[in-house]
């Protein structure tokens, strides 16, 4: 039996970087997928490598920064397979600046999609999850949300707002079988860090451990343990840092 088999899970952000090699992973656990992301090409493209896989895909186009479009997957997944298992909020933005020239909209922007997302998209699934007493929510966070990064408040605030939000919900469900983690990936060679300055990102790989960036597929593994039974039973409120040595909690 596969780790994720006839599982009903929802993936954010599922067009490229991450949320793809979730998608992937999930696929091939045997997972059934909600797939969303406001790219509806590259979108199509992901969800036609996972059907590939033998598992039945639907295709979600909806943008996470309007609450629509947060809740749009959760209630896809419950329209086509009668419910929802798993839910992972990996869907983000990122954008570079000196708080000082940080604008107003840019603030807005990036805790809309990035920070309150996570709580749309949670609050309309924890209703399913509690009344069938099981559910795997997971919030894809950064490691920057612990330890900072420079040009990046708006982004790192987000982030360490969904750790929090991570650990308190946990707080809340964990007795109802509903356990909620965050993973915390270091820089990742996705598409999201194409904002960022090359510049930032060679003094970035020096001061890494390791030496480099990391890749989607030795981060999606994560999300499926984290899922899966027996594997993740015991991780509530937990942050999990694939991060190339640059935070050791």
């Amino acid at each position: 039996m596969k780790a994720l088999h006839d599982r009903r899970a929802v993936i954010t952000g599922a067009a490229s970087g991450i949320g793809a090699a979730i998608a992937y992973a999930y696929a091939d656990a045997g997972a059934m997928l909600v797939l969303c992301d406001r790219n509806a090409e590259r979108l199509a493209n992901v969800a036609a490598h996972c059907r590939d896989r033998g598992v039945l895909v639907i295709e979600c186009i909806a943008d996470v920064g309007v609450r629509e479009g947060a809740q749009a997957g959760v209630d896809a997944c419950v329209d086509a397979f009668g419910g929802i298992d798993i839910l992972v909020n990996n869907a983000g933005m990122l954008t570079q600046a000196s708080c000082v020239d940080l604008t107003q909209e840019m603030w807005d922007d990036m805790l809309r999609v990035d920070l309150t997302s996570v709580f749309v998209a949670s609050q309309r699934a924890l209703p399913h999850m509690l009344q069938q007493q099981w559910g795997r929510i997971i919030n894809v966070s950064s490691q920057l949300g612990i330890k900072g990064g420079a040009q990046l408040t708006h982004y790192a605030a987000a982030k360490a707002g969904v750790i929090g939000f991570t650990k308190s919900l946990a707080l809340e469900v964990s007795k109802h079988n509903v356990l909620v983690n965050a993973i915390a990936p270091g820089p990742i060679e996705t598409p999201l860090v194409d904002g960022i300055s090359h510049e930032w990102k060679a003094a970035k790989a020096k001061e890494l451990p390791l030496g480099r960036f990391g890749r989607v597929e030795e981060v999606a593994p994560i999300a499926v343990l984290l899922a899966s039974e027996p594997g993740g039973n015991l991780f509530v409120g937990q942050t999990l840092n694939p991060n190339s040595g640059d935070v050791m909690p």
